[in-house]
């Protein structure tokens, strides 16, 4: 059940939720993007950017089913932030780039 009070004035838990949900739309259009212009090379790259708008959109199912979990932690004083899932993002989101790089440095020297 929802809390009827405002127990953080300062809405920690909204900003995190919608933190998670800004990245995760974000990773979806960077990947649909890389997978247009990949394919353009080759069709079996446009699987690259099918794959980051798959995680992309895990990333949203996470989020919004994670929002209620995120009350308990934030009464008991625990930051809700996971190191783990803020590692793994960033670690993926870099890859992403990495390869939208190269396809994007490939098509302007062809």
């Amino acid at each position: 059940m929802r809390p009827v009070t405002v127990f953080d004035p300062m809405m920690q838990h909204e900003r995190t939720s919608l933190a998670w949900e800004r990245t995760a739309i974000s990773m979806m259009v960077a990947g649909l993007l890389l997978g247009r212009y990949a394919a353009t090379l080759h069709p079996a790259l446009g699987s690259i950017g099918i794959l980051q708008v798959a995680l992309g959109s895990a990333l949203l199912i996470w989020s919004g089913r994670h929002y209620d979990d995120l009350h308990g932690p934030l009464r008991a004083g625990v930051s809700p932030v996971h190191v783990g899932g803020a590692r793994l993002i960033g670690a993926s989101t870099t890859a992403f780039i990495g390869i939208a790089t190269i396809i994007s440095l490939v098509i302007a020297l062809k």
